[in-house]
């Protein structure tokens, strides 16, 4: 374990998504979200191929043993992915990263409704506090629910990226389901697979097509999505998850800073409050899970027998 090497992938992975979310805001205006999902896992899927090669993972990154779980991960995977990027069309793109913070916490109730798992009082309490702090981020967009007032695309927008994070928490909980029997190379690879294949039935819906810009745009979308993907892998390779997870909360301050200066997007105080909530209540679920995993290892300590 190399636990400063971990960090530094995960801060990396971290800001090369949020470029990567940077560049399909840049193209939405024109094109579809479905559009956006097919070149960002497409162009993934080379880097990724390269990686397992290198890796030496390549043969057990093919090789499944739960083809339809990988097909319910992807489904989730690419729904969520595609109603996130819809939704950069309509909000600024801080206020879509605040948004999509609430995908940790409603993992934590999906997984105690699909999965079994013990959710106990201060789990919960670290979820309504969280679950408070999505209501504040959105609370402007709801205006236009109560008297009509306020702008009905920033609402249809707030929505779209509410609904992403709920597919990923399906995803997540997919995942926590096919890491029993799968390894991580076939994961990584399968779904890039799936999610370019079900993107493809986005077509009807009015795929355009892109100027040369664009394209470029898209591309490097795709290979940053690869490239994100190996160096998050890589830092829980390198780390414990409860110690480089929290770092998935610098995506904010590099959000603020490409709205600031790419997109010409000045954050709220509103916004700024209750995403200030949603990393309170994600880091205080994070703590308690490395205090409670420090807890069960040193019970199984004592019970291993001594000599």
């Amino acid at each position: 374990m190399r636990p400063l090497r971990g960090i530094a992938y995960k801060i990396c992975s971290v800001l090369v998504f949020i470029v990567m979310s940077a560049l399909v805001k840049a193209t939405s205006e024109r094109v579809p979200g479905g559009e956006a999902v097919f070149f960002r896992s497409f162009f993934a899927i080379p880097v990724i191929v390269i990686w397992l090669a290198v890796t030496g993972d390549l043969r057990t990154g093919f090789y499944t043993r739960n083809p339809f779980g990988h097909v319910w991960r992807g489904f989730a995977g690419t729904m969520a992915m595609g109603l996130g990027f819809a939704g950069l069309a309509y909000l600024p793109f801080p206020e879509v990263t605040a948004i999509g913070y609430a995908a940790p916490l409603l993992t934590v109730i999906f997984a105690a409704m699909f999965l079994g798992e013990n959710v106990r009082l201060f789990r919960i309490a670290t979820v309504i506090l969280g679950l408070i702090g999505v209501l504040i981020v959105i609370s402007p967009r709801l205006t236009v629910l109560q008297d009509g007032a306020g702008n009905p695309a920033e609402a249809f927008g707030a929505a779209l990226v509410l609904g992403g994070a709920v597919f990923a928490a399906l995803a997540q909980v997919f995942v926590r389901k096919l890491v029993m029997v799968e390894r991580t190379a076939a994961i990584v690879f399968w779904f890039s697979v799936t999610s370019t294949l079900l993107s493809l039935f986005t077509l009807p819906f009015g795929w355009v097509w892109p100027t040369r810009f664009e394209l470029s745009l898209l591309i490097c979308t795709g290979l940053l999505g690869g490239i994100g993907q190996i160096l998050l892998t890589s830092s829980y390779r390198e780390a414990d998850a409860s110690l480089v997870a929290p770092f998935d909360y610098a995506s904010m301050i590099f959000a603020l800073a490409i709205g600031w200066f790419v997109f010409s997007e000045v954050p709220s105080a509103t916004m700024l409050g209750g995403a200030a909530l949603i990393i309170l209540a994600g880091i205080l679920i994070i703590w308690r899970e490395r205090r409670l995993g420090l807890e069960r290892a040193r019970q199984r300590k004592a019970m291993t027998p001594q000599g």
